[in-house]
């Protein structure tokens, strides 16, 4: 009997710590080295070294003008991450679209043998490849509408280096071509290489303001990389390219038809494995 009851009564707390644990995780992983990151860590420990100033010295007045500036700190938290909690709300709600995998595929393979290609011409490129999160709201520039079905010939087209199109960044929405010539709001984290270019500053401040996956070709040495959620991987091959966007943008949507065909006619789904990507 004995335990049988502490199971029964340990399980719902073990439950709890679980799912707390793993949420946490999850935001401190979204929100770091992101740009309101080191505002809070630094109010943080400036609050605490305040605290503990006023407790020792026995300063009065700072006691009392702490004690009402610190229930205010979870209001300037929210302030400081409105494009992260904005980016967060916006994966959650991707769970919610239903699309068609095959042409998902097809359009994922157009996209990789475009960046091939440019990669192998070294010819600079800019794509952005958008989710849940309209991006039109995020662009500095939209750029010039083009709106043509995506094809691995349009996007070497748009970014031949004598083509009056080349420069800024490309909207692909679904399996169209939605913009080209668009300009994307740069990062603003200081600790990047100096080196970096303004297309891979490009492609994390995209990053960092939705859920869409950016990918960058290098007009120099042909190095192809991407940016998702605030993180650039550099120098990937096409095969790790090609893993990373079937696990984000093939995986959720395979695994939601699964349940459908399930609901709708008892058979079994296809799952995709996720491989982790690396730089």
């Amino acid at each position: 009997m004995f335990p049988g009851n502490l199971i029964e009564s340990l399980w719902r707390p073990v439950l709890e710590i679980g799912i707390l644990s793993g949420l946490i995780y999850w935001v401190l992983r979204s929100i770091w080295r992101t740009r309101g990151w080191s505002v809070v860590f630094g109010s943080l420990i400036l609050l605490v070294g305040l605290w503990m100033a006023a407790l020792i010295l026995e300063l009065t007045v700072l006691q009392w003008i702490l004690s009402y500036l610190t229930p205010l700190a979870p209001i300037a938290i929210l302030v400081l991450f409105t494009q992260e909690i904005r980016r967060l709300l916006a994966t959650i709600g991707n769970f919610a679209i239903i699309r068609n995998t095959r042409g998902e595929r097809e359009n994922l393979e157009k996209i990789l043998e475009a960046v091939q290609k440019l990669s192998k011409a070294k010819t600079g490129a800019l794509i952005a490849i958008e989710r849940s999160y309209e991006i039109d709201r995020i662009v500095e520039n939209p750029g010039a509408v083009v709106d043509c079905e995506l094809s691995s010939l349009m996007l070497e087209t748009i970014f031949f280096p004598r083509n009056s199109a080349h420069d800024g960044g490309v909207i692909i929405q679904g399996k169209r071509i939605a913009r080209c010539t668009c300009i994307f709001p740069l990062t603003e984290r200081k600790d990047l290489e100096f080196s970096m270019g303004t297309r891979h500053r490009a492609a994390i401040g995209m990053s960092e303001k939705c859920d869409a996956v950016v990918l960058v070709v290098s007009g120099e040495t042909g190095m192809i990389s991407y940016a998702h959620l605030s993180q650039l991987i550099r120098g990937v091959g096409i095969d790790e390219l090609r893993t990373f966007l079937e696990s984000v943008l093939l995986a959720k949507s395979e695994g939601r038809n699964w349940l459908i065909r399930l609901i709708r006619f008892g058979g079994s789904g296809k799952k995709v494995q996720q491989s982790p990507s690396s730089a």
